[in-house]
């Protein structure tokens, strides 16, 4: 039964709200979220008080919810970084999101890894949101918040806390049709402006691995990582198919794990004659020795060296876990002397927080494109004619020789001063996932029913319409016929610029186009 029980302190009364647990084995006593029985100032106040805690007790006893007071008081202690620690070790997902999840709780914990979980505010979690979004993308801070939102959701369930803070009301905090910091729109290319980067990609590399998955990527709209991971077991010439069942996933310790593709986007690609005759004379002109790495045979393959694997935390997730530059971990790491002691401090804690394990060991082979080496090296010189800043060397245009068209990359110590030209941009922004927003595009320029469009770019769509919409063969064998004539035109087009080329495959490709133009 409730009652006020009255006490006194250095001379004053106050009154401690007491009920009768469900339990029946002691009295029950509001607390504060510390454990600290609360004071209050009258008997009437005390004794509401009770009523109300005898109630809910109750009410939760019924739902089999009520946890007694002393365990709330021990979970109320456990901090976000303790729970953090023990839910990322209880998750057993793909790589790749472990991975994510990994990345997502380095930005989380420096702000609310102290305090315990029953203690964060939904204020605390808004004031970190507007911090993030000061230096990171918008969907970037939305997936974290997801992430801190699922975290907590657990942690609910574990009676760790009261309520999920990080849950929000639809449109809650938001004005529509007031957004300021958005990304910029996907560029897309034409199939001609396809075929330059192809051919460009391929010069920069010194051979035709790049040229032919630069075609396969705008015509198919694989995913990157669908195209690193193409096995020669999958391109299947009697069929005139690609079968999608795998792609190379890269982690962020160097490591390619081999895993099924995007949602499990399992799906067979149609494909035009003339594009599975270049992947398959590909295919003959390169050895089919299996990787190391997973031990298979692979269509396209890596070049040069790569350094040693490591694993952890990286280099940038302690920079910006400290919120200091890449350069100044790199100082404390390598030359500590120059450094100042609070920041050496600093970035010593987050280091040991984060778990940063320094790569020991000697260069490998690489057996596959590297994401980032790629798109910096490759894909973004040949679309926009630049190559990036990289220290000690501002951005510059990629020198060339002035024939054979479009120019040959000119290399090696005073490159530019034996240049006699640099190649003009063919689309600014364009990215490898442009190519697969562009295939889409043309698709529907080329009046693709819609089922077969989300079909072969891996997407369903749960529609009513979709689902009593069924593909025929006569809407396959169109979009193959269209797709021919689309790359029969792009190599016209290419021929009218120069009928030659540095590129192997593609040089054949464009005899062979002029001969038979001449013969008609």
């Amino acid at each position: 039964m409730a009652y006020a029980e009255a006490r006194k302190a250095r001379g004053k009364t106050y009154y401690r709200a007491c009920y009768q647990r469900p339990d029946r084995r002691a009295q029950g006593v509001v607390v504060d979220q510390d454990g600290r029985a609360v004071r209050y100032p009258t008997k009437t106040t005390a004794l509401k008080a009770a009523e109300k805690a005898e109630v809910e007790a109750f009410e939760e006893a019924k739902k089999g919810r009520w946890v007694p007071p002393e365990q709330q008081i021990e979970a109320g202690q456990t901090t976000f970084a303790a729970f953090a620690k023990d839910w990322i070790e209880a998750q057993e997902l793909a790589e790749s999101t472990m991975q994510n999840y990994r990345h997502g709780l380095a930005h989380l914990l420096p702000t609310f890894g102290h305090h315990p979980v029953r203690n964060i505010t939904d204020t605390m979690i808004a004031q970190w949101e507007r911090a993030q979004k000061a230096s990171a993308a918008v969907s970037t801070v939305r997936t974290r918040r997801s992430l801190l939102h699922l975290v907590l959701a657990d942690a609910v369930e574990q009676e760790l806390a009261p309520k999920n803070v990080a849950e929000r009301r639809r449109g809650r905090g938001r004005r529509h049709g007031r957004g300021r910091k958005r990304g910029p729109e996907k560029a897309i290319t034409s199939m001609l402006g396809a075929l330059l980067v192809a051919e460009r990609s391929s010069l920069l590399s010194g051979r035709d691995d790049e040229f032919v998955a630069g075609v396969l990527k705008a015509y198919t709209g694989m995913r990157w990582g669908e195209i690193v991971g193409l096995e020669r077991a999958y391109v299947r010439r009697e069929t005139r198919t690609i079968r999608i069942e795998w792609q190379l996933y890269e982690l962020d310790t160097g490591e390619l794990t081999r895993c099924p593709p995007k949602d499990d986007s399992y799906r067979t690609l149609d494909i035009p004659v003339w594009l599975l005759d270049l992947v398959g004379g590909h295919q003959s002109r390169t050895p089919a020795e299996p990787c190391q790495c997973h031990g298979r045979r692979y269509v396209f393959t890596g070049r040069g060296l790569v350094g040693p694997q490591r694993g952890g935390a990286t280099l940038k997730q302690v920079a910006e876990a400290c919120g200091l530059s890449t350069g100044t971990v790199s100082n404390v790491l390598n030359r500590p002397d120059v450094v100042a002691e609070k920041t050496r401090q600093k970035v010593e804690a987050a280091v040991a927080e984060l778990g940063y394990v320094r790569p020991t060991g000697p260069a490998r082979e690489a057996a596959h494109w590297r994401r980032s080496g790629h798109a910096t090296w490759i894909f973004t010189p040949a679309a926009t004619g630049w190559y990036p800043k990289k220290a000690p060397a501002d951005a510059h245009p990629v020198p060339v020789t002035a024939s054979p068209w479009p120019g040959v990359p000119v290399r090696g110590r005073g490159a530019a001063a034996r240049a006699e030209a640099c190649w003009l941009p063919i689309k600014d922004g364009l990215t490898r996932h442009g190519l697969r927003h562009g295939h889409r595009t043309l698709l529907e320029e080329l009046g693709v029913p819609k089922v077969l469009i989300d079909e072969r770019m891996g997407h369903e769509d749960g529609s009513v319409s979709a689902l009593y919409t069924h593909i025929t063969d006569s809407m396959r064998a169109s979009m193959v016929d269209a797709l021919t004539e689309v790359w029969t035109r792009s190599l016209d087009e290419r021929l009218a610029l120069a009928p030659q080329s540095a590129v192997p495959a593609l040089d054949a490709l464009l005899r062979e186009r002029a001969a038979s133009t001449h013969e008609l």
